[in-house]
């Protein structure tokens, strides 16, 4: 009956649709594999902990959202010399150009997963040792993650100077602000203090000091408090 060869049309045409996006989850998934990698590389980590920055395999993402512009544009190009509305036409080209953005998409949020995640951690060092990074921190950064503690680092500063408050500190305030310190390891000469003294510290060497001058010291391993 008419009615019943429109039923299996309908079928027919919500089958081919299923199978076309279908395709593209395929097809995007197999674009965004190294995308992907990059992410289950820092997800599968020690929680708080950096990884080495993997910049073989960010900059060969980069290369693939590139490639994927390219492509993008050259078939919206060929659309447009066909003289197609490249916003309603459904064609083979429609469907290539959305395959290639759906990539490139996906490739760019996770890039910044990546990133911002990397990100988070080294705010929360900063916070804790303050700009200067364990060695086997910085080790693990890249050079424009470098760039950035420092910025970060700055910004920091320059805002506690605005409201004259020093952020970093504990926030249970202490008993007494001056504590006894031994240096673990040397840290150098002429260290300015808040008070604009000039310390000297050499390892083994024992202060009397205000904490907040020391503290980052400590939470860096270079110094312990001495108690009683």
């Amino acid at each position: 009956s008419p009615h019943g060869h429109g039923s299996e049309e309908l079928k027919s045409r919500e089958f081919c649709l299923c199978s076309i996006f279908g395709y593209f989850h395929l097809v995007s998934e197999m674009y965004g594999r190294k995308a992907c990698q990059l992410v289950r590389e820092f997800s599968t980590g020690e929680k708080g902990q950096l990884t080495p920055f993997n910049s073989d395999l960010f900059d060969q993402v980069i290369a693939e959202c590139s490639q994927h512009y390219l492509e993008l544009q050259a078939l919206i190009r060929k659309m447009q010399e066909k003289e197609l509305d490249v916003q309603t036409t459904k064609n083979e080209d429609h469907y290539g150009s959305l395959i290639h953005h759906l990539s490139l998409v996906r490739n760019k949020r996770c890039l910044m997963s990546y990133l911002y995640n990397r990100a988070e951690i080294m705010r929360n060092l900063i916070w804790k040792v303050g700009p200067v990074l364990p060695q086997e921190i910085q080790e693990k950064l890249s050079h424009y993650e470098e760039e950035y503690v420092k910025k970060h680092y700055a910004s920091l500063k320059s805002y506690e100077s605005n409201i004259d408050l020093e952020l970093a500190v504990d926030m249970v305030p202490p008993k007494d602000p001056y504590i006894k310190v031994r240096v673990l390891d040397d840290i150098g000469e002429g260290i300015v203090l808040s008070d604009d003294k000039i310390a000297n510290f050499t390892r083994h060497s024992m202060h009397f000091l205000k904490r907040t001058d020391v503290e980052q010291f400590i939470s860096r391993g270079l110094m312990e408090e001495l108690t009683g």
